[in-house]
């Protein structure tokens, strides 16, 4: 060990290190943090002779280089320096001019960069130990400590929250809320994880910011164990965070690893997660407790999720678990009106009348020329399969969903502030952040063209940063581009709409009876799958177009880069995923025209209408097919497939790059960081809140037409959480801890989704269902107050000889002739005289239709905001407890200063009294030095002794 570094030795056994795997070769000092590089040795070539050469050259002098620890130099300047080396050292033995290949000077220019960061984290106090460059190349691992001085500097710098030596009573609730509680921890003693909990439930720790100057306040009892791993690890990356170096101005780890320098820098994971040995871990416990699917019952262990992961990653599991237990609720309700919806298809009068061949509803062609005349009768089961979701129990559930997600909204902010509270967050101010990288390297550059210009004294004072028109190409290529994803997502409707079309009249053509009958099932069931696949490609490009807009606009900070990726993806992923389910419910059969003046697309096909029962079957159908295939497929199988496949391509490419050599300190079993480098890195949490966010969408937009939505997403979801929860444990690295007190920008989207999921409600079920129309028409127009001739009342008459010539049905099979058809819309009859306008019928459900919307959605509102009102954002009891632990922590101070100046008290006063006897001393001192001159010459006897009392 020199200077805190400790040199692997070339030819020391590897497995002399610590058996866990987690600790230095001297099994004491943990590994904190580990950096993994790629290493290749040089395959330099002697120069011939001293002339100049176009490569790189260097002096190697008894196996070192020339080099040395010197930056990076110019190509010209470092053949100048072997030069006139050579002619200074002339008969230097060992010396030799090697000539380095570009790629050598590029290995050699990261070593140097490697050598000199790995210096200045020296200089910042970390340990380090570094294994032996056995093999021509191959992978080399950096292992960091953290030492107690340097944690407790960056723990008062980064003003972490410790555990003091106080700890205070919780009050409790008091009264029938206590009783049940009680009650409800019984009850649910089975589903509750395995772990370790704390001893007195009663009672919390206080904790305050780390102070070097107070450390008589925290309760300190071993110094290697009073800062946890995660803790550990979060303040050794803010040193590699800040560490830089001077070659190409690489701030931090994050440049160093966007340059290649090193490979990856990440925490140990606690050890294996499974194994024979007995020793138990966090990790192993977490995998046995949670991140298994035979446990899928049990609640999940947020606080030792909180303390592997950090508190970002436990605020995500927390929503999660909080989001699929209001679920529950809401797939009971959601499965009441679709029973209801069974139980009264029987006693439904319209489908009754649509069902009954004795009404010979003679309806017009679906299409020109190919199509015959039809029975409305025949279209019987979509007409009862349409009362199942189409029911007056429907309304009741939007106005129920839009309440529920305003429930769900409060009650997670109530227990986002619980938790922070438990996991001391009250009060956590915003850290500083480090630039990014890339930032870093466009703000290099500037600065660079600004010193050859010739306006550097005027910027001179500035500190430099990027200005608006700096990033203005970023801002303009964003635009662009987002319009024109957008637009590729209507336009992938819309070829999905004309593949309906043109199929519809391709199927039309057919000889076979069957294929004619079932024109619009095949078609219905082939587009919903087409556009699903669609949907699907679409939503991995515009992650990736997402990520790449994000990166030219060059954030400076990593937050800010998140928030713009996720407004980005979450605006393209929308519009993908719901782009066909708005032209279905809103725009589909809409612009058909009427019998004799249909509205054509490509001059020979008419728009496509909606089915005899209406376009809310057809929506349902998307809408499930669509949310099912996305949980299945996307949030599942690709969830599980991918990272599997990258775990083994990157094994693959590490076998394949590595020589096969013989490694004498290899050891046999791989250490913890051997494991952890081949899992997949962590890249954030923004799919994971990206796919339930797009959920939450599906179970609130568009629950009107599809009440089984909570049901299928509920079941999602109990799989859900086991698979992040394994992911996490079992298949990424451990991720960075991150302090964070609530979920940010996603609130924000839940809250805008809440809020647009009341006017799309409205507009389903006032313009896509029949509800509006069957209320107008029994309280407006029936003789008796019931549903009886409701369907005979939405269809409209049209005489056939006013067919356009060349679309009238070729061939008719049709068993009586027929002079008048019917089609679904309010309009004059023919003997009317102002035939086929619209009539009063259609006005009067129109404006019903209007008031509706208007009306649902200010007493949905109204009725949010008075929920979000009278439900307080903060819990009582935990407000209470936040204004005790203030005075808590006043008290606690104020004892231990008064202890601290009794203290101080005492040592002066026991100084004082030190100081007479001091006093009295000297006089005694004094008298015998009067004696000792008054003694005979020579006697020093009395002297001497008084100055060895001095």
């Amino acid at each position: 060990i020199i200077n805190n570094y400790v040199e692997g030795t070339q030819g020391g056994p590897r497995d002399k290190a610590s058996p866990s795997g987690l600790h230095f070769r001297d099994s004491k000092r943990k590994v904190d943090y580990v950096l993994a590089y790629h290493y290749r040795r040089r395959l330099a070539r002697r120069a011939a002779s001293p002339g100049p050469r176009r490569g790189s050259m260097a002096l190697v002098w008894n196996g070192g280089t020339g080099k040395g620890r010197a930056e990076p130099q110019p190509q010209q300047q470092q053949q100048d320096d072997g030069q006139r080396a050579l002619q200074e050292w002339p008969g230097l033995p060992g010396l030799e001019v090697v000539e380095l290949s570009p790629l050598d000077a590029l290995e050699e220019e990261r070593r140097l960069q490697r050598e000199e960061y790995e210096r200045n984290l020296l200089e910042a106090g970390l340990e380090i130990e570094r294994d032996p460059e056995n093999k021509s190349q191959g992978l080399s691992f950096v292992r960091i400590h953290a030492p107690w001085q340097v944690l407790s500097r960056e723990a008062e710098l980064l003003k972490i929250k410790m555990p003091t030596k106080k700890m205070y009573e919780i009050t409790e609730e008091k009264g029938i809320l206590k009783t049940l509680n009680e009650i409800w921890c019984k009850l649910t003693e089975p589903l509750q994880p395995q772990v370790p909990q704390q001893e007195n439930t009663k009672m919390k720790t206080l904790s305050y910011p780390f102070s070097r100057e107070k450390i008589y306040l925290y309760n300190i009892k071993d110094k290697d164990t009073f800062f946890d791993n995660a803790t550990r690890s979060r303040i050794v990356r803010e040193i590699l965070k800040r560490t830089s170096t001077k070659a190409r101005n690489s701030m931090g780890i994050g440049t160093l690893i966007a340059n290649n320098v090193y490979d990856a820098a990440y925490p140990l994971h606690d050890g294996e997660y499974e194994g024979q040995n007995d020793d138990m871990n966090e990790r192993k416990l977490l995998y046995q407790e949670w991140a298994r699917y035979r446990v899928f019952y049990k609640f999940q262990p947020i606080d030792l999720i909180r303390k592997y992961f950090g508190e970002k990653i436990g605020l995500y599991f927390a929503w999660l678990g909080l989001y699929t237990e209001f679920l529950i609720p809401s797939s009971v309700v959601g499965i009441i009106v679709f029973l209801y919806g069974c139980i009264t298809i029987e006693s439904d009068i319209p489908s009754k009348e649509m069902c009954d061949q004795r009404n010979a509803f003679t309806m017009c062609p679906l299409c020109d020329k190919f199509c015959d005349f039809w029975n409305l009768s025949s279209a019987c089961a979509t007409a009862r399969a349409s009362h199942l979701f189409d029911n007056p129990a429907t309304v009741f559930f939007s106005v129920f969903m839009a309440l529920w997600a305003t429930m769900f909204l409060e009650q997670w902010k109530r227990l986002q502030m619980r938790l922070s509270y438990f996991w001391d967050l009250t009060g956590l101010e915003e850290e500083e952040e480090h630039p990014r990288p890339e930032y870093e390297t466009k703000l290099l550059q500037k600065k660079l063209k600004n010193k050859n210009s010739t306006t550097e004294s005027s910027n001179e004072n500035e500190k430099e940063k990027l200005t608006w028109s700096d990033r203005m190409p970023g801002y303009a290529a964003n635009f662009g581009l987002i319009l024109f994803m957008i637009m590729l997502a209507f336009s992938a409707v819309f070829g999905v709409m004309v593949y309906r079309i043109t199929t519809a009249a391709a199927l039309s053509f057919s000889t076979d009876e069957t294929t004619r009958s079932n024109v619009r099932v095949t078609v219905t069931a082939t587009a919903v799958i087409i556009n699903l696949v669609v949907v699907l490609i679409l939503d991995e490009i515009y992650g990736a177009v997402a990520k790449w807009l994000t990166e030219i606009e060059i954030p400076k900070t990593e937050k800010t880069f998140e928030e713009r990726l996720i407004l980005k993806a979450f605006l393209l992923k929308f519009v993908n995923s719901y782009a066909s389910i708005f032209y279905v419910a809103f725009f589909k059969g809409r612009f058909v025209g009427r019998p004799g003046r249909y509205v054509y697309v490509f001059e020979g096909y008419r728009m496509e209408e909606c089915a005899p029962g209406g376009c809310l079957m057809e929506l349902c159908i998307q809408l499930s097919i669509i949310m099912l295939g996305k949980q299945l497929i996307q949030n599942n199988l690709f969830e599980i497939g991918i990272p599997k496949l990258k775990k083994l391509l990157r094994k693959l490419k590490d076998e394949r790059t590595e020589p096969k050599e013989m490694d004498t300190s290899q050891s046999k079993d791989p250490q913890q960081w051997d494991l952890d480098y081949i899992l997949e890195p962590f890249t954030g949490l923004t799919p994971e809140y990206m796919e339930m966010i797009i959920q939450f969408g599906f179970v609130t937009l568009f629950v009107a037409s599809f009440p089984l939505a909570p049901v299928f997403a509920l079941l999602n979801n109990i799989i859900e959480v086991r698979l992040d929860a394994k992911k996490f444990v079992t298949e990424l690295r451990r991720p960075d801890t991150v302090r964070e007190k609530d979920i940010g920008i996603w609130y924000n989207i839940l809250s805008c989704i809440g809020k647009l999921s009341v006017i799309i409600n409205a507009f389903v079920i006032a313009v896509t269902s029949d509800f509006i129309p069957r209320l107008v028409y029994q309280y407006a127009y029936s003789q008796n107050g019931t549903m009886h001739g409701f369907i005979n009342h939405t269809l409209s008459y049209f005489n056939v000889s006013q067919l356009k010539a060349g679309t009238q049905p070729e061939n008719s099979l049709f068993a009586q002739e027929v002079s008048f058809c019917r089609f679904k819309d309010y309009r004059e009859p023919p003997w009317s005289p102002h035939q086929y306008e619209f009539s009063k019928q259609y006005w009067a459900v129109l404006s019903a239709r209007l008031a509706f919307v208007i009306l649902f959605q200010n007493l949905v509102m109204f009725l949010s905001v008075l929920v979000d009102w009278m439900i307080p954002d903060i819990p009582k009891d935990i407000s209470e407890q936040i204004k005790k632990e203030k005075a808590v922590l006043v008290d606690f101070f104020l004892k231990e200063e008064h202890e601290k100046l009794k203290l101080i008290e005492s040592f002066m006063a026991r100084d004082k009294r030190k100081r007479r006897s001091g006093t009295r001393s000297k006089r005694t001192r004094a008298a015998s030095f009067s004696q000792c001159h008054h003694s005979p010459k020579g006697s020093f006897t009395s002297f001497s002794s008084q100055h060895t009392v001095v």
